[in-house]
């Protein structure tokens, strides 16, 4: 079968290509540039811990190396601190911070070893055509030929020319938030830890007074964000550099430090969302699909998940046949996370950057501003924490032997240590993306012996038994424990990470179900509607 093309060769479409060669799927990788990125201190991304470790489980380099994981954060308004936050074992997970330059040079490292991904640099796609049995694409330049795919992704950028070909709409906002940018290497009083600074003491008057965000990378190296007012108003490198001075020695309580500028610029956030974003055998990923940033949200962040979804559905197609309502439930299940983000994020902007009026002189409403923001800045709440794909048409039906564990169905599931099927104990993030369901077993006590020990005895052989009877390829672990979650609870985990049910005990027949519906519904109709589809389609 013909690969996969991936038209862009930026974080978004290099994971792409190396999770579809880990299940096993070749792709050809459509880069219109020399296959260099230029170093940019300033452009960096925040990713929260499970694409942190999806990053990681593709390139097989530690977060740690990568980035910087901030020790804490710390919300202030003037002098004062509205919220401090530690990241430990107790609390919240610790965001990754790092160079998008150093991001992306990590996954081409791993693209190069990689047997089943091809790059070709210096090819701008120019056009598609599709047909019943797959897909054909034309690029222009110095290496300008066709290309046979079987599917094609654009993760092409926010001027896509994968959406341009297939006509599809990108309605939105434009410039939302402008912000002055600064990466610099200098010591401040808070190592590794993040900050946001609203209205500080030392710009107390005008629309500028605004507020600044430190964020912390290593090597001593900070990115200064300053948001500016609205409008197209020229930021010079006079007031860059004043900006910074000014910054400085207000967060050290003195004169300015010495300090070394690595890289400025102007970050402008806009708000879009593509129309469709799947069109045939066309998908769009990335910010060729979504543009969101305002109040401290990750675009590439959501462009990350969007590869992790569809990689594991396009595999299962690629190896199998068409699955027609398993890839329809990609747009389905992204397109609902992206925009009920956006629509928050918009809701909150008039609240919190509306300025002075009525709303300034409300108790509390500061406080709530900070909140927001600092949800927005971690992950957290309706601006920023981790979607769950509860109303995705993937979800089964209600079964008889559900119960309910600290993860909602659709939610990605706790990295717990669970056992393999080999013996070895290992973390239960590593055995995803291997496009298998993951059925897991909560065990008390299977933790202090050898698998050999209870691998055949009590439920486990009626478990295994199900577990093989799937209608796709499972993999059967076992953990200690899992939040919320009493003994024998079986857990149904996609390939991506999301829980799809928890049954009290072995249930053969939930069990199956469950699978089914994860995989786009029953098998039988499912076939029945892939023949219509293909005859309808060969009839045109």
């Amino acid at each position: 079968m013909d690969p996969v093309i991936i038209v862009g060769a930026g974080p978004v479409g290099l994971t792409l290509a190396l999770a579809l060669a880990r299940q096993e799927v070749p792709s050809v990788v459509l880069d219109e540039g020399p296959g260099k990125d230029e170093p940019r201190p300033a452009r960096t991304v925040v990713l929260r811990e499970d694409t942190a470790a999806l990053v990681e489980r593709l390139t097989g380099v530690p977060s740690a190396e990568a980035g910087c994981r901030w020790a804490g954060w710390r919300s202030m308004r003037r002098k004062q601190v509205m919220r401090a936050v530690t990241f430990d074992e107790t609390g919240p997970d610790a965001p990754l911070h790092i160079a998008q330059h150093v991001l992306t040079a990590s996954l081409r490292a791993a693209v190069t070893g990689e047997r089943l991904v091809n790059i070709a640099t210096d090819s701008r796609l120019d056009t598609i055509e599709q047909e019943p049995s797959g897909i054909t694409a034309h690029t222009r330049g110095p290496k300008g030929t066709w290309w046979r795919g079987s599917y094609l992704v654009g993760c092409d950028g926010p001027r896509s020319t994968v959406r341009k070909l297939q006509d599809i709409r990108f309605p939105g906002r434009t410039a939302v938030e402008r912000h002055a940018v600064a990466a610099l290497r200098a010591e401040l009083p808070w190592p590794d830890e993040a900050l946001l600074h609203r209205m500080p003491p030392w710009r107390t008057s005008g629309p500028s007074a605004g507020e600044v965000t430190g964020r912390p990378l290593p090597d001593g190296v900070w990115r200064l964000d300053w948001l500016l007012p609205p409008g197209k108003d020229l930021v010079t490198p006079e007031l860059l550099v004043a900006r910074v001075r000014e910054t400085l020695a207000g967060w050290t309580g003195g004169s300015t430090p010495p300090y070394e500028l690595l890289d400025t610029g102007v970050h402008i956030v806009h708000h879009r969302l593509a129309r469709r974003w799947r069109a045939g055998r066309v998908f769009l990923a990335g910010d060729a699909a979504h543009l969101l940033g305002a109040l401290g949200t990750q675009g590439l962040d959501e462009g990350l998940r969007d590869a992790d979804n569809l990689a594991w559905k396009l595999a299962l197609a690629w190896h199998h046949g068409p699955h027609e309502a398993l890839l329809d439930s990609y747009q389905a299940e992204r397109r609902g996370i992206v925009a009920t983000r956006l629509r928050a994020a918009d809701q909150a902007l008039p609240l919190v950057r509306g300025g002075g009026g009525l709303r300034s002189y409300v108790p509390g409403s500061a406080r709530g501003h900070d909140g927001l923001l600092t949800d927005g800045h971690l992950g957290q709440g309706a601006l920023g924490a981790t979607g769950a794909y509860d109303r995705s048409p993937l979800a089964p039906r209600p079964l008889e032997g559900e119960t309910v564990v600290d993860t909602l169905p659709g939610a990605q599931v706790t990295d717990v240590r669970v056992t393999a099927e080999d013996g070895s104990f290992v973390r239960l993030r590593d055995r995803l993306g291997r496009g298998a369901l993951l059925v897991v077993l909560v065990a008390p006590g299977t933790g202090v012996w050898e698998r050999r020990h209870w691998v055949t005895a009590g439920i486990m052989p009626r478990l295994a038994a199900a577990v093989t009877a799937l209608p796709h390829p499972a993999e059967l672990l076992v953990t200690e424990s899992y939040p919320g979650a009493a003994a024998h609870t079986v857990l149904l985990v996609r390939p991506d990470g999301h829980l799809v049910t928890a049954l009290n005990g072995v249930r053969p027949a939930d069990l199956y179900t469950a699978a089914e519906a994860t995989l786009g519904g029953p098998v039988q109709a499912r076939a029945g509607a892939e023949a219509e589809a293909e005859a309808t389609a060969g009839s045109r």
